[in-house]
């Protein structure tokens, strides 16, 4: 079956892995995001290139912006990307389709230049200059925002990357000569230039090739969250004594005598408004610490070849051997809850549960259970979409063959403190909004507690005997071959 790069290009996985590339999905996008801390902090120069090149692009659009105002049309030129959806990377839980950097992400990004980067090139306390300080300002600019933007901004070079592994080892028959949009941006014209590029080929588009070495999974390096966890370090970084008692004092002051969780955050925040210089102390404080990343991300790309590739590798041999499985042409409802079914008796009987394990620990995420249901719908005749977000949310999965054949899959770990509500309410309101006949709801636990609580709120919800509410039991302390695991 064919779902990796390496399956359907004819090439190794020792040979991607020597050229130190990721063998991704050609199925859906995996959770994984380009960093750019790894490009600077990088000792290879063709690293440290890029993110040169980064720099000298924000630059260019923070002098523009301090210079006259722009137009509309050159906003849209210069700072709205379509998401490089050839990298198979982001949060896309069908196929690889993502939103790509919208207006929002580039008149925030035009807005703020002048305040976030003033001192390009000349960074005074700082060792260089670093495009996730956006996301530490402004809400709603996560990793996979920062990783679109650096996608872009160095596609030249995976273009170039994956050339060059294409022509040495990739068949001319599953190959073809691209001309691929915005590769260069010409300094003197002002303008993004076109370019030609040999490159694998699958269903009607190129496939991309990205280094293992500035990947990483779940957060950057310079991120909010961090900023907040951390911010009890950050003083100690200053200084200026004059200043960091100021900061200090001013911290103290806006927090209420008895603060809970979220008032150190609101604080901290207030803190950020009135002294930003402190966002520049904190990404002096991270870029200390720069060799820590480049092990923390080597980690989490190895878990993730391993979660995403090499187990779901032993799951599709599962479903390979299953005679007929793909074959099915009954209702939606039947297949899909058919393919529920079989993935609860994998996870349960067949030590699929191991997929939800790294190193003995479980990975609650209901991205992971997702993603093993999409590989079951692989190759079938039915319409598998991630719901249209009609203003209520999206919700995981809509299965359709034409508008009076659909059914909704919403899939929710045990632990969700958002359970019961979204049992009682969530799919109802989301069937409704779409043209669904029918839903299901799928809730994966990891240890008996977490059974019991859902026993509780299906007995309160009277949904004890539903047909169409499905547990599936990830716990490995119940399992015959625990002891081996």
């Amino acid at each position: 079956m064919e779902i990796y790069f390496s399956d359907y290009f004819n090439v190794t996985p020792k040979q991607l892995n020597d050229y130190g590339a990721f063998n991704v999905s050609l199925i859906n996008d995996l959770p994984l995001f380009i960093d750019p801390f790894l490009l600077f902090n990088s000792t290879k120069p063709e690293y440290k290139k890029q993110h040169e090149r980064i720099i000298q692009y924000l630059a260019f659009l923070r002098d523009k912006s301090t210079a006259h105002i722009v137009s509309s049309g050159l906003l849209h030129a210069w700072y709205r990307f379509p998401e490089v959806k050839q990298n198979w990377f982001g949060f896309s839980r069908v196929g690889n389709k993502g939103l790509g950097l919208r207006d929002d992400f580039g008149n925030s990004l035009h807005k703020n230049l002048a305040a976030i980067f003033p001192d390009f090139g000349d960074e005074k306390i700082t060792q260089g200059s670093h495009l996730e300080k956006l996301c530490l300002i402004k809400d709603g600019v996560g990793k996979d925002k920062i990783s679109d933007f650096t996608t872009n901004l160095i596609k030249e070079y995976l273009l170039e990357y994956t050339q060059n592994f294409a022509i040495k080892y990739i068949s001319k028959n599953l190959r073809e000569k691209i001309i691929v949009d915005k590769v260069k941006f010409n300094f003197a014209t002002e303008t993004w230039e076109r370019g030609t590029f040999d490159l694998p080929f699958y269903i009607e588009d190129y496939v991309l090739l990205t280094p293992k070495d500035i990947l990483t999974k779940d957060e950057l390096w310079i991120n909010k969250d961090d900023l907040y966890n951390d911010y009890s370090n950050i003083p100690f970084a200053i200084p200026n004594n004059q200043l960091r008692a100021e900061i200090d004092n001013y911290f103290r002051s806006v927090l209420p005598r008895r603060p809970k969780a979220q008032d150190y955050r609101t604080a901290i925040s207030m803190v950020i408004n009135k002294y930003p210089v402190i966002l520049d102390y904190y990404i002096l404080y991270k870029e200390k610490d720069g060799n820590r990343a480049v092990s923390v991300s080597s980690q989490r790309v190895a878990l993730a070849e391993q979660q995403y590739v090499q187990q779901i590798k032993e799951l599709s041999e599962l479903l390979r051997k299953r005679s007929g499985f793909y074959q099915s042409e009954g209702h939606t409802y039947e297949d899909s809850l058919t393919r529920v079914n079989f993935l609860k008796d994998v996870i349960e009987n067949k030590d699929g549960y191991k997929l939800f394990y790294i190193k003995g620990e479980p990975i609650e995420r209901e991205v992971d259970l997702q993603i093993l249901y999409r590989l079951t719908w692989f190759a079938t005749e039915s319409d598998v979409n991630r719901e249209v977000n009609n203003g209520r949310g999206p919700v995981d999965f809509k299965i359709s063959k034409g508008s009076k054949n659909a059914t909704i899959v919403e899939f929710k770990l045990a632990s969700n403190t958002q359970l019961e509500r979204n049992l009682q309410k969530q799919v109802e309101i989301y069937q409704k909004a779409s043209d669904a006949q029918s839903a299901i709801k799928v809730i994966i636990y990891f240890t008996l507690p977490e059974f019991f609580r859902v026993k509780r709120i299906l007995k309160r919800l009277k949904l004890e005997n539903d047909p169409n509410v499905i547990l599936i039991d990830a716990r490995k302390d119940n399992k015959p071959s625990a002891s081996r695991a």
